[in-house]
């Protein structure tokens, strides 16, 4: 895009709260093209349905209007909870009413839409319909990321339009202060840096709690997404606390007939697994008391108020807690780092063997039951222009494409954001999206009642995943994994 914006604090409020007046300086190669694909569509109101995300926010309120502008299409994006967002867009399709011409497909839930046969084949609809392929639209420019979006045949069955890695972000103001540094030298012997292990991460935390509370400070040591009746709770262990203990796909060994119990060969209740929640639930100890709480939107609010040193935090809120004045009380004091790791994890990534976090993020699918197919296949090619990518991923932290990590102001972000652009680029493969598994759903509703009581104290950490291992085995068994 060709803006006329110093880049900024102002650059990512202005980008999320001024909408269609932004839209109005985004430059569109081939924009009579453009407007001539759009004239077969007069009329048409297309209707999409996502999580309100910063990603999806800029959908809303600046895409959607420059499309309309370039093809007289309407767009309607509705942005909402993502339980309400997954509730409505399954309803939709299930139900064969058409509502929706877009839905929101989170990366781990694309395998059950896919099973189903909810979702067009976009690759094979451009083949068919040569004359809605965008001069500019290339499959060839996606990230790594698009592949989970693929079907068994190789082909897009979504437009990845967010994508983002959990890191590890700490306050440099903190670890930067020389007395702060003394103090946590006199007390452990070490120099205060970034944590490279779960030892070193929580006797940080412990020493920041403890600092906060001896100067009378609205501080604590850590974050935590432990919310006792949300699953984010449960995404918070088993997407980005279990890998780093070595713990992978949920504890679910899939070459294994699905095993989830170590008697069995899985790894949900095993030692490692364990050992991550014990962890986990001390660190939560340590944490803010809306913690217990928290969901993903909440941790991120909560590091924004200056009320944690350090914690694990989605990449898409990145951006905004570090640049936006208007929102973030840590403006440039922002620090990212990877999680905190067990010994032999990081080989494990290198090798392909583990990952040591969560690589989300999401797409746009076009129903099978849209009544507008070829109108809606417009709107996710133009998602998906280089031009846009650039202030789209200065605004929410999203990299989809690979030419928009050599753009401007991405790189100029990426200072503020410290290198969180370029460990996105460069360590992004050792991070890992959620199991390419149908049952996600099912899984997570036969075992969230246990983890919830293991959250509240009602059974001990060893218990709770026994039980849970047990059940998923039982579920699986139920949905015909297991044999």
């Amino acid at each position: 895009m060709k803006l006329a914006l110093k880049l900024g604090a102002s650059l990512v409020a202005l980008s999320m709260l001024t909408g269609g007046a932004l839209a109005q300086d985004i430059s569109i190669e081939n924009p009579d093209w453009w407007q001539k694909a759009g004239e077969q569509f007069d009329g048409v109101t297309l209707r999409g349905v996502t999580e309100s995300t910063p990603a999806s926010n800029y959908v809303a309120d600046v895409l959607a209007p420059k499309f309309e502008e370039l093809t007289g299409i309407d767009v309607q994006i509705e942005t909402t909870s993502w339980d309400q967002m997954y509730d409505k867009a399954i309803k939709d399709m299930e139900a064969k009413t058409g509502i929706y011409d877009m839905v929101y497909l989170e990366q781990d839930i694309v395998y059950a839409y896919l099973a189903r046969n909810f979702l067009v084949d976009v690759t094979a609809a451009l083949k068919d319909h040569p004359d809605l392929k965008a001069p500019a639209y290339s499959e060839d420019n996606f990230t790594t990321f698009a592949e989970n979006f693929r079907g068994e045949n190789g082909d897009l069955y979504g437009i990845p339009m967010e994508a983002f890695i959990k890191v590890y972000l700490y306050r440099k103001d903190l670890f930067n202060d020389p007395d702060i540094q003394a103090a946590f030298k006199e007390k452990t012997g070490k120099d205060l840096k970034p944590a490279t292990t779960h030892e070193d991460y929580a006797e940080i935390a412990e020493f920041f709690t403890e600092y906060g509370k001896e100067n009378n400070m609205d501080l604590w040591g850590t974050t935590a997404q432990a919310h006792t009746g949300h699953p984010a709770s449960w995404y918070e262990y088993f997407e980005s606390i279990a890998p780093t203990f070595g713990v992978y796909d949920w504890g679910i060994d899939a070459d294994n007939n699905y095993a989830a119990t170590v008697e069995n060969g899985g790894s949900m209740n095993s030692d490692e697994a364990k050992a991550a929640m014990k962890w986990w639930l001390s660190m939560r100890d340590l944490a803010p008391p809306e913690s217990v709480q928290s969901t993903w939107t909440e941790v991120a609010t909560t590091f924004a108020a200056g009320r944690a040193a350090q914690g694990l935090v989605y990449g898409e809120n990145a951006a905004w807690i570090a640049t936006d004045e208007s929102k973030s009380r840590v403006v440039g004091e922002v620090g990212v780092a990877l999680p905190p790791l067990e010994p032999g994890v990081m080989e494990a990534a290198e090798s392909g063997e583990g990952y040591i976090g969560y690589y989300d993020g999401g797409a746009f699918g076009l129903p099978v039951t849209s009544k507008n197919q070829d109108a809606a296949l417009l709107f996710m090619q133009f998602m998906a222009l280089p031009e846009i990518q650039e202030d789209w991923a200065a605004a929410g932290s999203r990299v989809t494409l690979t030419s928009t990590y050599d753009t401007p102001k991405v790189k100029q972000v990426d200072e503020q954001l410290g290198g969180y652009y370029t460990m996105l680029r460069d360590d992004g493969r050792l991070f890992k999206g959620a199991p390419p598994y149908p049952f996600h759903r099912q899984v997570i509703e036969a075992t969230t009642p246990i983890f919830y009581q293991i959250l509240t104290g009602d059974i001990s950490a060893e218990d709770g995943l026994d039980q849970m291992a047990a059940k998923t085995e039982e579920e699986l068994t139920n949905l015909g994994y297991r044999k």
